[in-house]
């Protein structure tokens, strides 16, 4: 893999059940450079027992790097909760602990246009200067790449991009060809994955995206033609995240799920983007 270019296993596609060491080793061995590690997976990781400079030590141990740090939710609610509060908190620190530059943040809930840019913009401010990378998601309160770019126009922050996942671009009936050369200094990251031809139902569509997701080319999506518009529009991503999360293949242990997906994207990318490996 390129030094420049992280190629990332997603926290999500190994699941929560893996200690951080097995995390870290069966990445490495499978030949990721980066693990993308959640909150809830950090906090787990304390709960083993080790303190922040033991979990340094494995990643030194392995020759790896956490590389994406996710996700900071509930941030535009009027009345934020403590635990969302430290939440967010927890992932600032995370950032600043393992050298990681970006927070992934979503939003479930559904606001006006407005709203949405000003709790941006308040978020922007307490980041500081981490880069926040807002994930369009089709059943969340951002939808889409084009609602993802208003938000980020109307709140005037400088420390905010956009993150892409392939299905979640897929799943909100995106064109290949939506992507402009002025585009491109909007988007931090890009998350590579496939999808079934019949999605979930509208009103459960998360769900799918928790469960069934699948392995790059595994799926009808067209990732060949995903990468080249990404690659036209001249988007240089610093971390492409490999976010497969799959029950069925996670069942065949987390050892399998790294290599199996590592395969298939290298796969893929040296079929269409072979430069960037």
């Amino acid at each position: 893999m390129s030094k420049e270019i992280s190629l990332t296993i997603s926290s999500l596609t190994l699941g929560s059940a893996c200690s951080f060491e097995k995390r870290v080793s069966v990445a490495a061995k499978a030949g990721y450079n980066g693990i993308g590690l959640s909150a809830e997976a950090y906090v787990d990781a304390l709960a083993e027992g080790y303190n922040d400079e033991e979990l340094l030590q494995i990643l030194k141990k392995y020759q790896m790097k956490v590389t994406e740090i996710e996700c900071v939710q509930a941030w535009a609610a009027e009345n934020r909760s403590y635990e969302e509060k430290f939440k967010e908190q927890i992932c600032f620190h995370m950032c600043y602990l393992f050298g990681v530059k970006q927070v992934n943040v979503a939003l479930m809930e559904s606001y006006s246009l407005a709203y949405i840019a000003e709790k941006l913009a308040q978020l922007c401010q307490r980041a500081g200067e981490l880069l926040i990378a807002i994930e369009p998601m089709p059943y969340s309160g951002i939808v889409d790449f084009a609602t993802a770019k208003k938000l980020i126009q109307q709140s005037q922050a400088n420390n905010v991009g956009i993150l892409l996942d392939a299905w979640h671009w897929y799943r909100a009936s995106q064109t290949f060809s939506e992507l402009t050369a002025k585009d491109a200094q909007y988007i931090v990251s890009i998350q590579l994955n496939d999808a079934y031809q019949r999605p979930y139902a509208t009103a459960i569509l998360r769900d799918e995206a928790m469960h069934d997701r699948l392995a790059p080319g595994d799926g009808i999506i067209d990732l060949a033609a995903f990468i080249a518009m990404i690659k036209e529009a001249g988007v240089k991503p610093s971390i492409i995240g490999i976010e497969v999360v799959n029950d069925k293949l996670l069942s065949k242990g987390i050892e399998t799920t790294a290599r199996y997906t590592y395969e298939k994207t290298v796969a893929l990318l040296k079929k269409y983007w072979p430069d960037i490996i």
